[in-house]
């Protein structure tokens, strides 16, 4: 199938002969655990901080041009980034724990005809997407707020983002294509150079620089649509050569309903829990605010470590979801076992220690922010009671991605939702029937973290005895 690929109406070829195991998937299926976690998890720090400097380096461009360009740009701003987190770490989750069993599995045949339908799914996912988004977005971002110069800036990029939103969803399902085999470096690389070429192409169209003419806020669009959609085509390129463990094909591959089925089965939960986290959030910066302004803000500020912990989490969780699927794929189902604990407590043991050093020291992190002396007290409260616990949200997002693996996330994807009522339900006993102030807010969120580690280890123990 190399050099081939995806035709929805072509007949099914005979199956490929036998292969022997490549040695990269005999590193996952022998080496030894941590140090091959550690191995493949190291490139995705590089992802985390090229998205980190997407962030930082569009609101810096978008700025220069005004408050009403940059508050209209931060209207459509989450709403790309639900795009890129979705088809990361939700549907592509799907993607590299198919891949990760069918190569475990030694069913390379499999391995490429699920590269091709992950392919097929990109394209239908982001014509979803920009169906809806495009004619939706007027009204969306008016209930934001957007109104004039704003309204206008907001759809100015989001018209160009979301009609090129196929290259943040092709980018991400290609990569996790590759991450399913075990090779974290290429897909790592390739999002590195496409965020390069992002920061350097969008203040060229937004300002006009040398031959390109002033695009204003549609310039981000561009560079982002551009950037990730040559990226995209380096994964093609790459996926259709002989470097490659499995082949993207074009051609001669019939389409197969139970295919997209083995990815959904994981990606739709993977979707559903990228939103319970997100929302998470939302509704406990609600209840925040009705003890007022400054414990708002405080909470909000504080909560944004969280923001830091999610990607570092998901670092180890490529790693562990490629580690994982590919040994219970070939049917090592103790070694699967020991990899999911063993990437918890690494995943608990970083997440922890950023939490510890910030309760410690919670005045660097809050000073990052502001100086309100009322706003930074609260924040040094939620921190303190808060950054301990952190650990076992470590635990518990990794074991996430070890389900993953598995190919099984509902119980976990239950248990943040479980996490999400126990906060907010704690929260507003707290506040409502004992009057317990900040603090009490504080300790229920905490309790619902610590009560997410608790369930995803439930979980992942009934999940792994039923299965194997």
């Amino acid at each position: 199938m190399n050099g081939e690929g995806v035709s929805p109406s072509l007949s099914s070829r005979s199956p490929a002969p036998a292969r022997p195991v490549a040695a990269r998937t005999r590193m996952l299926l022998e080496a030894p655990v941590l140090a091959t976690l550690l191995r493949l998890a190291a490139p995705n720090v590089l992802n985390l901080l090229a998205i980190a400097g997407l962030i930082t380096f569009d609101g810096l461009f978008i700025g220069r041009l005004g408050p009403d360009a940059l508050a209209g740009v931060s209207l459509a701003f989450p709403w790309v980034m639900l795009a890129q987190h979705t088809a990361a770490s939700g549907m592509g989750g799907g993607v590299s724990s198919a891949i990760a069993r069918a190569l475990g599995g030694g069913r390379r045949d499999r391995a490429d005809a699920l590269a091709s339908h992950a392919f097929a799914l990109a394209v239908i996912l982001a014509a979803i997407f920009s169906g809806l988004m495009i004619p939706g977005a007027p009204l969306i971002f008016h209930w934001m707020g957007g109104r004039g110069e704003v309204l206008a800036a907001a759809l100015a990029y989001a018209n160009v983002a979301f009609a090129g939103v196929i290259s943040i969803f092709m980018l991400n399902l290609l990569g996790n294509v590759v991450r399913g085999t075990g090779n974290m470096g290429v897909p790592a690389a390739v999002i590195v150079g496409a965020v390069l070429a992002h920061v350097l192409l969008s203040p060229a169209l937004i300002f006009g620089w040398g031959p390109f003419p002033v695009l204003g806020p549609a310039g981000a669009g561009w560079g982002l649509a551009v950037s990730f959609g040559v990226g995209s085509l380096v994964l093609v390129a790459y996926l259709r050569s002989s470097r490659s463990l499995v082949a993207l094909a074009f051609r001669g591959v019939r389409v197969q309903p139970e295919l997209f089925k083995e990815i959904l089965r994981v990606g739709v939960p993977g979707m559903i829990n990228t939103g319970i986290t997100n929302l998470s959030v939302v509704v406990l910066t609600g209840i925040a605010g009705h003890l007022g302004r400054e414990t708002a803000i405080g909470y909000a500020m504080g909560a944004r470590l969280e923001y830091i912990l999610i990607p570092l989490a998901f670092g180890f969780g490529t790693a562990i979801v490629a580690m994982v699927g590919t040994n219970w794929g070939a049917k090592q189902f103790e070694r699967a076992r020991r990899i999911a604990w063993i990437g918890g407590a690494t995943s608990a043991v970083a997440c922890g220690t950023v939490g510890a050093f910030f309760a410690i020291f919670p005045g660097l992190w809050m000073g990052l922010f502001t100086g309100d002396a009322e706003v930074v007290r609260i924040g040094v409260s939620y921190l303190r009671i808060v950054g301990p616990i952190y650990a076992l949200y470590g635990l518990g997002m990794a074991l996430y991605f070890s389900s993953q693996g598995l190919g099984r996330v509902l119980l976990p994807v239950l248990a943040n939702g479980v996490r999400l009522l126990a906060s907010a339900g704690g929260a507003l006993v707290a506040l409502s029937w004992f009057d317990a102030g900040a603090a009490g807010f504080f300790i229920a969120v905490a309790g619902g973290f610590a009560m997410y580690g608790a369930l995803t280890a439930g979980a992942l123990i009934h999940t792994s005895k039923s299965e194997a």
